[in-house]
């Protein structure tokens, strides 16, 4: 579903402004379960490659996860798992500090504001997954604590957009 966005935001280079950035690079490690999958050319990794720092601010912070897999790339170490039977994935940079969750919410979970806006600037559109992001604020105090992905999809079209904890929708991107 969000598997071109992935691949889109994960060539990214950290620029000016490194936290918006890697806010979105961090979003898009969550998405890129399945591509990690499907495609051949990114590296998962075992717990062994995973910072000793990470793994134990992990158990501490999610204490009773189970189903835990490590991904480590260029830009973060990214823990998939199941806990209280949710799936949520982690996000922690490569000095440690944890950056934030992720995990599948309902539509229903963002405010009515910002459905409303939807329904008036994307008609033709259903959402077809939404993820939540909840960032660490003390690591990103500029960023917005809570935020929404939502996956638009019509006949011909897919678009991402974002929506902020106080119910903004911004466009974040073309997918199809």
């Amino acid at each position: 579903m969000f598997a071109k966005f992935i691949y889109i935001c994960c060539g990214f280079k950290i620029k000016h402004n490194m936290k918006k950035i890697f806010l979105t690079i961090a979003t898009a490690a969550l998405l890129s379960v399945n591509v990690f999958a499907a495609d051949g050319g990114k590296k998962v990794e075992t717990t062994a490659n995973v910072s000793y720092g990470v793994q134990h601010a992990f158990t501490a912070d999610f204490a009773g996860a189970t189903n835990v897999s490590w991904t480590v790339n260029k830009n973060c170490q990214k823990a998939d798992f199941v806990l209280d039977g949710s799936k949520r994935t982690a996000f922690y940079n490569l000095a440690g500090d944890f950056l934030g969750v992720t995990q599948y919410v309902s539509y229903d979970a963002i405010p009515f504001k910002s459905k409303k806006i939807i329904s008036e600037n994307y008609k033709g559109y259903q959402a077809a997954g939404v993820i939540v992001y909840q960032a660490n604020e003390a690591v990103t105090a500029d960023i917005d604590p809570t935020t929404y992905f939502v996956d638009l999809k019509s006949a011909d079209h897919e678009a991402l957009v974002r929506v902020t904890g106080s119910g903004n929708v911004e466009f974040f991107k073309q997918v199809k």
